[in-house]
């Protein structure tokens, strides 16, 4: 037995260092052959990118044309990340029902519209999430002048909820789960869920409170006559997602996310990038972007990727104060959505 160790272990050392010597030698390339999607993306010069019809603070259309939001900035990061410009996204409109299909059927490269991470999602749909972008739970809104106060209060009440989305199957296990009764009013958009509660065919309305609250900031009558109420029925973690099969750009869009977080825990802003990538007394800075630069060709992105896309969009916080935050018509708490070092659960694997 001890000689069998012994003979396992000269055959690993052998096989490393023949590695090393490879890798040394140019004998291994790093470089991998770009799938189906990433070669579309060059092809075209623009990444495709889904998002909500309107959704104020995730991917809403200004009135100067430019689509703002957690999402669509997003999108922007990836187009710049692949091909060094964030003006070259295509934002492409989805209704709810239309998002896996258009992912599907190649009518766009990523998924970014407000969309919940499920297991039946990844493995029935043929999709990949390439992680949480934002950390959300389903909740109700009422009219103020209903009096309702708390869930309890939505026993027996008639409920708008969007079909083909996890609010209906929550809402069904929540309530049965307490011997409840609610009448649902199935609406295929936000637009046709707002237009229904405003009119009062239904006495809440539930989707993920991040939806409520930009519902709520445009709806008729302004915020004040709308109350969201405190407590969630679920966990909504919501993520990007793109096409399974082109493991390469599953791989550049996933660490486009986690490079937007680390650089929020490492203090890189829009402002700051460029003087914190020639600093050379932070041993963790040089490792940030000296690994970036590093595996750059076996992303199929230029060395200065990160510095690039962190000074087109900003790191995570920066993004999520100006659509969400304290700079955003909403103003949300960060909540989960804070640092792991500050509370949240906003975690980006290491770049080494």
């Amino acid at each position: 037995m001890v000689m069998n160790k012994l003979i396992y272990a000269s055959v690993w050392r052998g096989i490393w260092s023949l590695t090393v010597i490879a890798f040394a030698l140019g004998g291994i390339s790093l470089r991998a052959e770009a799938g189906e999607v990433f070669t579309g993306v060059r092809s075209k010069g623009a990444v495709r990118c889904g998002v909500s019809e309107g959704l104020l603070g995730f991917s809403l259309k200004e009135p100067n044309g430019r689509w703002g939001g957690l999402d669509a900035d997003f999108c922007r990061a990836v187009a710049t990340a692949t091909l060094g410009d964030p003006q070259k996204v295509v934002f492409v409109p989805l209704i709810t029902s239309a998002r896996f299909l258009a992912l599907r059927s190649g009518q766009i490269d990523l998924l970014a519209r407000h969309t919940t991470w499920t297991l039946g999602r990844e493995v029935g749909l043929g999709v990949h999430f390439t992680g949480i972008l934002y950390y959300d739970g389903q909740g109700f809104m009422v009219m103020r002048k209903s009096g309702i106060a708390k869930i309890d209060n939505l026993n027996g009440a008639t409920i708008c909820v969007e079909t083909e989305t996890t609010s209906k199957e929550n809402m069904d296990d929540y309530f049965r789960a307490r011997g409840w009764k609610y009448q649902p009013v199935l609406v295929k958009s936000l637009v046709e869920a707002m237009a229904a509660f405003s009119a009062g065919n239904c006495q809440a309305y539930t989707s993920d409170r991040g939806q409520l609250a930009s519902a709520r900031a445009t709806a008729p009558g302004g915020p004040g006559a709308y109350v969201i109420l405190p407590g969630d029925i679920a966990k909504e973690p919501l993520g990007p997602a793109v096409l399974r099969g082109d493991e390469e750009w599953f791989t550049l869009v996933k660490w486009v996310l986690f490079a937007l977080v680390a650089a929020e825990e490492y203090g890189i802003t829009r402002e700051n990038v460029q003087v914190k990538r020639q600093q050379k007394t932070d041993p963790m800075l040089q490792d940030f972007f000296a690994v970036s630069d590093r595996y750059s060709k076996a992303l199929g992105v230029k060395p200065d990727w990160v510095a690039k896309t962190v000074e087109s969009v900003g790191n995570y916080g920066e993004i999520f104060e100006r659509n969400l935050g304290a700079q955003s018509a909403l103003k949300l708490e960060r909540g989960f959505n804070r640092l792991w070092t500050r509370g949240g659960l906003m975690y980006a694997p290491p770049f080494r």
